[in-house]
């Protein structure tokens, strides 16, 4: 052990001694290890929140939008299969979009209503995962009335259920003797989904293809565009580039989530930044407690550091002591800190026992998501802060005289 290291050990131990520097030396493990936990737990919570809002947008809806610019694609089949060509793209599903009425017995409902295919949807669409009732099969059934699928905020709000009947309206119209009228169709609900997300399962309803076409009063086989999911979310601006080449003789307008959504994750990104340079003033705070700490250990001990340069310890050593001491009340704290706040945030990701209002958060749960990125930087912050704090106190006792501190001895 190296003889500053040594010395180091023997102050910090010998701590206890002195009860009320000791005390100081607790208040400042403890002012780290709650700001070191804290940042962990508001971080995992906010990486939690913005992964799974990311994720359950881009369950409902696509990485890359392909719509037309002439308000639908006739050669959407000869598109999708020059989509499918690009690296990085694997699934390609056409949709029909409008907004159409709702009406119960118990009531009306303004409701998205979204033409799919049930055959390519699953390579781009988190549907069939999301079902809680019915099956996304049951939209290519030719009966009487087409199915429709429905979110589960939706079917509370109306008393809906699996099997139920619902008229839509649309908003296209048909004219007749009488004067221009709303078009309506009957449906029966094939299936009920619940994302999570109250703004889907509250306002989105799933139709096939043809029958979407038929309720809207399309002319032809048109869809309104196309969705495309790829193999790397975050690679999505290169590959919506590349896309944009292979179809270019198509007249069409592409858009990928990060654009459709920049404000919202821009949003979260600095609200995490916030947090973090908040919540790291608690560590700042515990690094003042270790200033005073080495201070009063400084003055504490100035018979000893004039003994040691007596003999031979040059200033380096000195601080160098002091620096070590304090960095290690630092590193006490920082692991206390982890220990305390790894542990809650695994315990809230796996019981989830605190809940939000779904009507109001776009999630129901308080979502924990712990990356090593971030671990790692709280870490570092909280350890280099608690650095800094030394070096003060140390350079004083490296500046001290051995004959002035030995003089009234």
């Amino acid at each position: 052990m190296r003889f500053e290291t040594f010395i180091a050990t023997r102050y910090l131990f010998a701590l206890r001694k002195q009860s009320f520097i000791s005390v100081i030396s607790l208040f400042a493990i403890c002012g780290v290890a709650i700001g070191v936990g804290a940042l962990i737990v508001v971080i995992g919570v906010m990486n939690g929140f913005s992964t799974d809002l990311r994720d359950k947008i881009l369950g409902v809806n696509a990485h890359i939008l392909v719509t037309s610019l002439r308000g639908g694609i006739s050669d959407y089949k000869e598109l999708a299969d020059e989509a499918m060509k690009v690296p990085g793209v694997i699934g390609v599903t056409p949709f029909v979009y409008s907004e159409v009425m709702l009406s119960t017995r118990t009531g009306v409902k303004g409701v998205v209503l979204r033409g799919i295919d049930p055959d390519t949807s699953g390579s781009v669409l988190s549907l069939s995962k999301d079902m809680v009732s019915g099956d996304i099969e049951r939209l290519k059934a030719s009966d009487d009335f087409p199915g429709i699928i429905i979110g589960s905020e939706l079917a509370k709000r109306l008393g809906l259920t699996e099997g139920s009947f619902v008229n839509l309206l649309s908003p296209s119209g048909q004219s007749s003797a009488a004067g221009f009228t709303p078009k309506v169709r009957r449906f029966v609900v094939a299936g009920i989904f619940r994302t999570g997300m109250f703004e889907y399962d509250s306002s989105l309803g799933y139709v096939s293809i043809p029958a979407a076409r038929q309720l809207l009063g399309f002319k032809g086989d048109l869809v309104s565009g196309l969705e495309i999911s790829v193999n790397d979310v975050y690679n999505v601006k290169q590959i919506s580039s590349d896309l944009r080449d292979a179809i270019s003789s198509f007249t069409v307008y592409v858009r990928n989530w990060q654009e459709m959504n920049a404000n919202l994750f821009a949003a979260l990104e600095l609200e995490k930044s916030a947090m973090f340079i908040i919540l790291a003033m608690i560590v700042l705070v515990g690094s003042f407690s270790i200033v005073t700490t080495l201070v009063m250990l400084v003055i504490q001990k100035t018979k000893d550091i004039a003994v040691l340069m007596s003999l031979g310890a040059d200033k380096g050593s000195i601080r160098n002591i002091f620096m070590l001491q304090g960095t290690f009340i630092g590193l006490a704290g920082t692991v206390f800190g982890f220990l305390i706040g790894v542990p809650v945030s695994l315990l809230l990701k796996k019981y989830q026992f605190i809940k939000l209002p779904s009507n109001v958060y776009p999630v129901d749960y308080l979502p924990v998501r712990l990356e090593a990125v971030d671990l790692f930087a709280i870490g570092a912050a909280a350890f280099l802060l608690c650095f800094v704090a030394t070096i003060y106190p140390a350079r004083r006792a490296a500046a001290l005289s051995p004959s002035e501190a030995l003089r009234y001895e």
